[in-house]
């Protein structure tokens, strides 16, 4: 179910800061028309760290009425209390999603053991797909390969968003898991090489800006047809980088609201894009397809 080319969804907001529900299902249409193989809503790049509990949990119905099983629907709900995670968990499920997926907990820096038995009680608790989600750059917090390898003997943790970069860890990996893990990339800049290593899919945050192209570069890899895929994903290197220029969703934001697609709002302690970057961005992109 979770292959190829899967957005991370942003979350377009009102000049109010209020959710914009008809560019969201905009948003989800235009990911359909564009071939993304999936899509993940109220993640990093949906800004889950500012979206309170009910809106939380709106805009994940929201995805899962609005795509009517078009593509999967995968719901971020991980949080650094494990009580949190397994409510917004439970609530994902009860909307109809097709899998959750689950950071680290941050800040708080769990052992190796605790990661464990953080992850052990989601799986026990809910009964639906969840996929490990490895991002210590951003929470402080590393989920070492040998507590992914116990983690995939879970009956309900399938896979692993690995967003370090690390490319050595997958290798290392790969022979030691159960049998059907699934192996998806979190990094933009190396998801190529990732995939080429034994991923079955990418979480992008490209994606929301090339839906079509990511899409086919990930059919291309799967194929096996590698110069291809290299030489197409060659266009994108330049934009990979650009959708970190400052903290993501940030520049995706700005982005997508050049496009027309989105308003350009963010919510604090994010800001919108400085000028500077601005003009980098806008002189240095053709923003159509």
């Amino acid at each position: 179910m979770f292959q190829g080319s899967i957005v991370a969804l942003v979350t377009p907001m009102n000049a109010d800061g209020s959710l914009d529900i008809k560019s969201f299902n905009d948003l989800l249409d235009f990911h359909v028309q564009n071939k993304s193989d999936g899509v993940v809503v109220v993640g990093t790049t949906g800004e889950a760290p500012t979206i309170d509990f009910d809106e939380h949990i709106s805009l994940i119905k929201k995805a899962v009425e609005f795509i009517r099983g078009r593509i999967p629907v995968i719901a971020g709900t991980g949080a650094n209390s494990t009580k949190e995670a397994i409510f917004l968990t439970q609530e994902a499920k009860n909307a109809g999603v097709d899998g959750s997926l689950l950071v680290t907990p941050y800040y708080n820096k769990p052992t190796q053991k605790g990661l464990y038995e953080h992850y052990k009680a989601i799986n026990d608790a809910v009964d639906i797909p969840q996929i490990l989600y490895n991002v210590p750059a951003r929470t402080s917090c590393d989920l070492e390969n040998d507590t992914v390898i116990k983690l995939s003997h879970l009956p309900n943790i399938v896979g692993i968003k690995d967003a370090t970069g690390d490319l050595t860890r997958i290798e290392n990996l790969k022979n030691k898991v159960t049998d059907n893990f699934i192996f998806i990339s979190g990094d933009d800049l190396t998801f190529l090489d990732y995939l080429k290593k034994g991923g079955k899919a990418v979480i992008s945050v490209t994606a929301n800006i090339r839906p079509l192209t990511m899409h086919e570069i990930c059919n291309l890899a799967k194929e096996n047809k590698t110069q291809e895929a290299e030489k197409l994903n060659q266009k994108l290197e330049s934009l990979h980088k650009a959708m970190f220029i400052e903290s993501n969703p940030i520049p995706v934001k700005w982005m997508l609201s050049e496009m027309g697609l989105i308003q350009q709002y963010i919510r604090l302690p994010l800001v919108e894009l400085d000028p500077n970057n601005a003009k980098i961005l806008n002189e240095g992109y053709e923003l159509s397809e």
